[in-house]
């Protein structure tokens, strides 16, 4: 029986849009991230996941605490589903960014690029995956949920699409978004990406 893991995006935050928050861990939820993650909470309990990971950053423990109170789960943190680390462009404006010629490589260039004194994008999907490929065998026929962040949730669907990173670009995944996985023992595959119609105005 495949594992039905469930990814989604942390809700909105104040940074979001406007600043690489990467690792940094300044911004919570906005008043709209609160009411997102309420939401994704009420899509999630028809699911009835097992249980509930969630990467080490502020904003996606802040989205699990809405997720673990509706879901009655612990959150339980998972250092494979942190964020990038983005090293020196770690909280830097994305309007500082966009005349860096390194930050235009890492957008063209996804599959081969690195930060400067950061995580190559390869490298986050490995762990990742190294992480997922041992949940069919803990959980066999059942839903785990996984809080993480954009390009760590679109790097691992884009592993199992069998497309290259450089791909990233052709996945867009909202705040708050639900996409999933099915796994089994030595393989996968996508289920659906980037869900958001339980979230109506809260966007």
């Amino acid at each position: 029986m495949a594992t039905l893991l469930l990814l989604a995006r942390h809700a909105a935050h104040d940074e979001i849009g406007r600043v690489l928050s990467g690792r940094g861990d300044g911004a919570g939820l906005s008043a709209v991230g609160r009411a997102q993650a309420t939401a994704l909470a009420d899509r999630l309990r028809r699911e009835r996941p097992l249980a509930l990971h969630v990467s080490p950053r502020r904003r996606a423990r802040e989205t699990a605490e809405a997720l673990q109170v509706a879901l009655d789960l612990p959150a339980l943190v998972e250092p494979a589903l942190d964020e990038i680390d983005f090293g020196a462009w770690t909280g830097r404006d994305f309007t500082t960014l966009s005349d860096d010629p390194a930050w235009r490589s890492w957008n063209e260039q996804r599959a081969t690029a690195r930060p400067p004194g950061g995580e190559a994008m390869h490298e986050a999907v490995s762990r990742v995956l190294r992480w997922s490929e041992t949940l069919p065998h803990r959980h066999p026929g059942a839903a785990i949920l996984a809080v993480s962040h954009a390009d760590v949730i679109k790097a691992t669907l884009l592993a199992h699409l069998g497309l290259t990173l450089d791909a990233h670009w052709r996945l867009d995944l909202d705040p708050a978004s639900l996409s999933a996985l099915e796994l089994w023992p030595g393989g996968g595959r996508v289920r659906f990406v980037n869900e958001t119609s339980f979230l109506g105005g809260r966007s």
